[in-house]
């Protein structure tokens, strides 16, 4: 296989921001079968590198390099529709346009009308849009910012398909950690101006952050004991803080236990409680509910009894329903039958996109503290700086203008101010929106300690595995199906759905053909393959592992430009060849352990 260059180099690059660096000394290569997840927190210049590998901004010093006729296409978390009629004029407009039956084919498997007005489009109809220019343009690379937002689990499963299939490279900045496992093969971690880069997929990049921050830890106590102290929130905080989480998710999973007791199954007794006690429990309690909007039946028969401390997960198609469901649990919508009865006292915290309400004129001492240094909390006096490092902020963003934050971290402060306030329920539609990592793993947490209950609208399937307690699930029928767990449970039960597929009807009045008596043994290749297979995938593993340090040499392509793509091209067939390998072994070890071989 011919060697072939980066698509795309960033070399030495230096980025002023304001009064200092964002970037300096920056450097990345990016190689035609690379599969990278950009990880960072918000602030950190993610969207910006993605603006220098495009070529739409200029660093102050370094070069920019890419393959003659190479097409970089980049999808943008807000991509600008203003000024188009229709989402169809959004997607062909432009020198650089795909063709339009190109855009129209995959706006059809997206299930997008394109004749949709731009202006009053959702914001699932505009990423859709979105993505079906980028994706028609038949990128060489892709550059991914946030690609999940706003879309249901439906197109999130679509789009990893389609990128499954996808020839090309791309680099993708996410929030989705399923999206990112599924599909990534090596990180790269912008972190505090300084690109690391790492071959292995986003599964391993937790275990690797955690070595190196408690290797930096362990470095700046050698050299400064009050540096490390101030550090202590930055580094250590983070890892302390995903343990701590590991308790946390066991905790879930006994709520989860008991909730599967009391939901049952058929032929199983429900877990009893006794009348008193279920009252002194009770938050909200729904009883045959149906509600219809212009016409459409969007719950029907629905009833449901919502305790104290549990946390409900609703998901579903955009258009489902879900929103309407919440709405009616809360009693801001009143039913056109059945009932619902929230219990006396319930005082609710709600966040949305309310983050965008934030004036950017005020500083955060003004939106926490009403312009002071203390905070109540939930009744206790704290002061703000304090209180601002629980949620990833340093002390001096007490008088930063919220005008100057990024989106994630409008987030943050509005989670800061919303949950110093006394609640018993907490609301989140759609929570996870354009927050960093680090930050849904602060969400999580808060959502752990939270004493009273909670009701989570969202697409994120790892952040519902990891905080609810309880799934309904609108299959956009009217109907609302309620199973214990997280989305992973949901997607057990309902692939354990028994399936009935049409008959004809002289199928159905021929016998029955005899079943092929089942195979006794391996046979010869199969016994072959399963003995030499584990000799093959240690080969395959040594070759991978050769070539992922090779690549990791910065300075590989400055030495010999030749030899860094044959290694990447070398690496994904290797890559290849090794999965390959390890799912004919596991095939062949369960078959044989079945045999009893």
């Amino acid at each position: 296989m011919a060697s072939q260059p980066p698509l795309v180099a960033l070399e030495d690059i230096a980025l002023r921001q304001g009064e200092g660096w964002l970037f300096d000394g920056l450097s990345l290569f990016v190689g035609p079968a690379d599969r990278l997840a950009l990880i960072g927190r918000n602030g950190a210049g993610k969207t910006t590198l993605f603006r220098l590998l495009d070529g739409s901004l200029e660093p102050d010093r370094g070069r920019r390099t890419a393959r003659p006729r190479a097409r970089i296409v980049t999808l943008a978390q807000d991509p600008a529709m203003a000024g188009f009629a229709t989402l169809a004029a959004f997607a062909t407009a432009g020198p650089d346009a795909p063709p339009a039956h190109a855009v129209a084919a995959i706006a059809d498997q997206l299930g997008l009308d394109l004749a949709r007005p731009a202006a009053t489009a959702s914001g699932g109809e505009r990423r859709r849009a979105a993505i079906a220019r980028a994706l028609a343009s038949e990128p060489d690379l892709l550059l991914l910012d946030e690609p999940t937002n706003h879309l249901d689990i439906a197109g999130i499963a679509w789009l990893e398909a389609w990128l499954g299939r996808y020839a090309g490279a791309f680099l993708a900045i996410s929030h989705d950690r399923a999206f990112l496992a599924r599909l990534t093969r090596a990180c790269l971690w912008l972190d505090r101006g300084r690109l690391r880069r790492k071959e292995v997929g986003f599964g391993g990049f937790e275990a690797w952050t955690e070595e190196v921050l408690e290797e930096e830890a362990r470095a700046a106590a050698r050299l400064d004991s009050k540096l490390a102290e101030e550090l202590h929130w930055l580094q250590r905080g983070v890892t302390a803080r995903r343990r701590r989480n590991q308790g946390r998710l066991e905790r879930l999973e006994a709520l989860r236990a008991e909730r599967r007791a009391m939901l049952g199954a058929p032929g199983v007794a429900k877990l009893a409680l006794k009348a008193d006690e279920a009252r002194a429990r009770m938050v909200i309690e729904a009883e045959h509910v149906t509600k219809a909007l212009g016409g459409r039946t969007i719950i029907s028969d629905f009833s449901i009894r919502i305790l104290r401390g549990d946390r409900i997960g609703i998901v579903g198609a955009n258009g489902a329903g879900k929103t309407t469901l919440l709405r009616l649990l809360t009693g801001e919508l009143a039913p056109d039958s059945g009932t619902v009865r929230l219990a006396a006292g319930l005082a609710g915290i709600r966040i949305d996109q309310q983050r965008a309400l934030l004036d950017p004129e005020k500083r955060v001492r003004d939106i926490l503290a009403d312009g002071g240094d203390w905070v109540t909390v939930r009744g206790s006096r704290t002061h703000a700086r304090g209180y601002l490092k629980q949620f990833l902020f340093p002390p001096e963003a007490l008088d930063a203008k919220v005008g100057g934050f990024s989106g994630g971290e409008r987030a943050r402060l509005l989670l800061a101010r919303e949950f110093a306030r006394e609640a018993n329920l907490l609301v989140l539609d759609e929570p996870t929106n354009d927050l960093d990592l680090e930050t849904l793993d602060l969400l999580q947490e808060v959502i752990a300690d939270f004493e009273g209950t909670v009701l989570i609208v969202s697409h994120d399937r790892d952040f519902l595995d990891r905080t609810v307690t309880m799934t309904c699930f609108l299959d956009g029928s009217g109907r609302v199906e309620l199973v214990a767990g997280g989305h992973a449970e949901l997607e057990r039960a309902l692939s354990a759905r028994p399936r009935r597929p049409a008959r004809t009807r002289e199928a159905a009045a021929a016998p029955p053909r005899p079943a092929a008596p089942p195979p006794r043994k391996l046979s010869f290749r199969e016994q072959h393959d399963l003995a030499r297979l584990p000799a093959e995938i240690a080969r395959l593993e040594a070759s991978r592992d050769r070539l992922e340090k090779a690549l990791a040499d910065p300075g590989l392509y400055a030495r010999d430009p030749a030899r860094f793509p044959a290694v990447t091209a070398e690496l994904a067939e290797v890559r290849t060849a090794l999965a390959a390998a390890e799912e004919r072994w596991l095939e062949l070890a369960g078959k044989a352990e079945a045999l009893g071989a």
